[in-house]
């Protein structure tokens, strides 16, 4: 009997389990902190994996090889430690992969770096999280690009698909607007959470997600059947990516998009009609002329 109730508890520990929409890693870098005890950073990674990881942020079922691939690189900058409390500061890159069909590849869909990390952490103490109220900083972060990562992979598997994940972020967003934390408000920059959050529910950013919806389920999923469709699918996006950018230059949608798009864009690209070839060249140098002018040179250079 007893054999058999571990059995059953097993086979309900493993459904839990695929259950979950993330498979997160979690990195972190303390190499400008000074401190003799490096076991708290090691305990951080686990706490925030298993926040993660273990709880349930959708309705959907998913089974394990469905879970979304995510990073999460954490810099610490600086730490301090009252009599139990550890504050941190941290700079950190989210980001999240999307397998593209009948292909080993995954895909980068989402690229963000948040400066603003400000936490307080408390070894072996579960971190604790509600989706109506704010409880702490570190948790209420976690959530929002929990959130901002489900939602950007179901946007790239239908069209505005994960307006519902986005909704939920932005409630994150406003559940702290309290704290005077930064990162959180609207005049703090506008490379910020608050701002890739308002971003993504913007109705004026519609068009971006959409071009997402195409760039990901009509173009690179089908790129192995018809490359130069493909192509003229993504040249079509990045001309509404275009239009998106003229209404508002400075929104950090576009930015992140071509964090996480600029070196694939520069592979898809370098092949093909050369006419297409061009007319993309001149709207991604138009929308990103900076960041990675030397590798989109690639695209017309053969």
């Amino acid at each position: 009997m007893i054999r058999k109730a571990l059995v059953i508890i097993l086979l309900c520990t493993s459904v839990a389990a695929q259950a979950q929409e993330l498979s997160c890693t979690v990195s972190i870098n303390a190499t400008q902190v000074q401190t003799s005890d490096r076991n708290v950073f090691r305990d951080l990674k686990t706490a925030i994996e298993q926040f993660m990881n273990t709880r349930k942020w959708t309705n959907d079922s998913y089974k394990s090889y469905e879970k979304i691939k995510c990073n999460i690189l954490i810099t610490i900058t600086s730490m301090s430690v009252g009599t139990s409390i550890g504050s941190f500061e941290a700079s950190v890159q989210i980001q999240s992969a999307r397998p593209v069909y009948n292909t080993n590849y995954s895909t980068l869909a989402f690229n963000f770096a948040d400066r603003d990390w400000q936490f307080e952490y408390v070894e072996s103490l579960p971190l604790e999280y509600n989706d109506n109220t704010y409880t702490t900083n570190l948790t209420s972060m976690l959530a929002l690009y929990a959130y901002m990562i489900i939602g950007v992979d179901y946007d790239s598997f239908s069209e505005l698909g994960g307006t519902p994940y986005f909704q939920k972020a932005l409630q994150v967003v406003n559940n702290a607007q309290s704290s005077n934390r930064p990162g959180w408000q609207s005049l703090q920059g506008n490379r910020t959470r608050y701002w890739i959050v308002e971003n993504y529910n913007n109705p004026q950013m519609t068009d971006l997600r959409k071009a997402m919806y195409a760039y990901h389920r009509l173009a690179l999923d089908t790129f192995d059947k018809d490359p130069d469709k493909s192509r003229d699918i993504i040249l079509k996006g990045l001309k509404d990516i275009k239009k998106v950018r003229d209404v508002n230059p400075t929104a950090v949608i576009i930015v992140s998009f071509f964090d996480a798009k600029g070196k694939e864009l520069v592979n898809i690209f370098s092949s093909g009609n050369l006419q297409v070839r061009r007319e993309a060249y001149d709207v991604i140098k138009t929308i990103d002329p900076s960041s990675n002018r030397a590798n989109y040179d690639k695209i017309i250079q053969n």
